[in-house]
């Protein structure tokens, strides 16, 4: 075993927890799940319609930037505590380290319903880009079993283990790369070109709310895209020297993300020939693309964002199963005992993997249970978008409680600069958590409000149920992170019967 592993190892025993997953990802791997997540291939592209509809192009020139300067505060943030604190419950152990099990409980209930939203997010749109590629019909019945499959693949794989996903993961990394260079070079030496003003001065919505709103709205794009970062801590457990290389994964990876995606915005939308029917378009970026090259170059287009869209699905399984198998391990979930197992073969939490994928697919269920129940109610329809804000706002609070609560502890004195960890902002770290707290707060407002109440509505829903949950559950049962074991003895024990296993 190496000096990492070990100090891994040691790091790990002293919050209490055996070391059961394998601990195989380098520091690259670590940042390609993050960054497969985020994926601009996905979230910028998906909703590259809702952000041109909402103010135009400048808001993939001006708001693309500015939400992505306020994303990395965040994630630096975040980062600190992943280095102090390296274990797969990430922002549900913060938390209720820093605060409490209360605060550690509601925390890890928001981040895992924005979790398992983000992988419905994700691969039932990956779902509707790849149906038709496959020669299917263009309808929710094949979207479903494509869906479905999808699914399907993403369970196996996270069931098999870390090393197989984690080479994935790799290449992911290097295709988004790879998917975002050919947009740019295509658009960028053989299409014709808007003046490079077009980005930054020209406005156009289709919302009627007025531009300064509009903008706001079209805020959604990014922050949307800038989701799910949080894996790189998730999976710290699994990571080699992860008090340094977790942080940088969740640094990097929105911090690459945000200079690529940039570069594939700005040149994809100076590609824009006619304003008016690439927004009516029914997938305005791919649109963009049959008016500059004609619809076989936009075929390839598709196949690129759909395979990208798949190995984001994979990356958000993983994270998603992780977070379910740190929280069961902790008794916060109903059956923990189940998804607190973890494979003796693979050394991967298998439960709690099949579980993720469950509830993703049942939530897509859920809502054409309510279309087929209401099929002239408008807002029924409109459920579907509402996904994405409700994993955006149910992600990014689970940000923000855990960065409130260690300004908190540092004002008490509870937190000293002797809690961090080696990748740390030093004399700037009350400040950053300050001013994401502060952006966190304010986008949660601007994604319940018009013209997103739908999703404001489900939300409050959403909290209600937890509260009722808490308080006739958890409250007074629910102790937060517990240790596995009393003692270093019981831990090796713990250890021995994963030994020998996945070499």
């Amino acid at each position: 075993m190496s000096a990492h592993q070990e100090s891994d190892s040691a790091t790990l025993h002293r919050f209490g927890y055996a070391q059961q997953l394998l601990r195989d990802m380098g520091g690259f791997s670590n940042f390609a799940i993050s960054f497969s997540i985020i994926s601009i291939l996905t979230g910028a592209v998906s909703l590259y319609g809702v952000g041109l509809n909402a103010c135009g192009p400048v808001t993939m020139g001006i708001g693309w930037p500015l939400v992505t300067l306020f994303v990395l505060f965040i994630s630096s943030s975040m980062a600190e505590l992943a280095s102090a604190i390296p274990t797969s419950g990430a922002l549900y152990h913060w938390s209720a380290l820093l605060g409490g099990p209360a605060w550690g409980w509601i925390t890890a209930w928001l981040n895992l319903i924005g979790l398992v939203a983000a992988v419905a997010g994700i691969d039932y749109p990956a779902a509707q880009f790849l149906a038709p590629l496959f020669g299917m019909t263009d309808n929710p019945n094949s979207y479903m079993i494509v869906f479905g499959v999808i699914l399907l693949s993403h369970a196996v794989l996270n069931h098999v283990g870390i090393r197989a996903v984690a080479r994935l993961n790799d290449f992911s990394a290097i295709y988004h790369i790879a998917g975002v260079a050919l947009i740019v070079i295509a658009v960028g030496f053989f299409a014709p070109k808007q003046p490079v003003s077009f980005v930054y001065t020209h406005t156009f919505s289709t919302l009627k709310k007025g531009l300064p709103m509009g903008f706001l709205a079209g805020l959604l794009q990014a922050q949307w895209t800038y989701t799910g970062y949080d894996a790189s801590a998730h999976t710290s457990e699994e990571t080699r020297d992860a008090r340094v290389r977790s942080p940088w994964g969740i640094y990097l990876s929105v911090a690459i993300s945000g200079i690529a995606g940039y570069l594939m915005l700005v040149f994809v939308t100076l590609a824009i020939k006619d304003l008016d029917k690439t927004a009516a378009a029914s997938n305005p970026f791919i649109y963009v693309f049959e008016q500059a090259f004609g619809p076989r170059f936009a075929n390839v287009i598709s196949w690129t964002v759909g395979i990208a869209m798949w190995f984001c699905g994979l990356s958000c399984v993983t994270s998603t199963s992780r977070m379910i198998f740190a929280f069961s391990r902790d008794k916060g979930t109903p059956f923990s005992h189940v998804w607190a197992r973890v494979s003796h073969r693979y050394r991967t939490p298998a439960p709690a993997v099949w579980l993720a994928i469950t509830l993703a697919f049942l939530l897509p269920c859920l809502v054409f249970g309510l279309i087929a129940i209401h099929p002239q109610d408008k807002s029924a329809t409109d459920l579907i978008s509402a996904v994405t804000g409700i994993s955006t706002i149910a992600l990014y609070l689970s940000y923000g409680l855990p960065l409130l609560l260690k300004v908190w502890a540092i004002k008490r004195g509870i937190w000293t600069q002797r809690s961090n960890g080696p990748w740390n902002l030093g004399k700037w770290s009350v400040p950053i958590a300050m001013v994401s707290v502060v952006w966190i707060a304010f986008i949660t407002v601007l994604l319940v409000s018009d013209p997103y109440q739908l999703t404001g509505y489900i939300f409050a829903g959403v909290l209600l149920v937890l509260a009722v949950l808490y308080l006739a559950i958890a409250r007074g049962k629910f102790k937060g992170p517990v240790p596995q074991a009393a003692s270093e003895a019981e831990i090796q024990r713990i250890e021995a019967g994963y030994e020998g296993q996945s070499s």
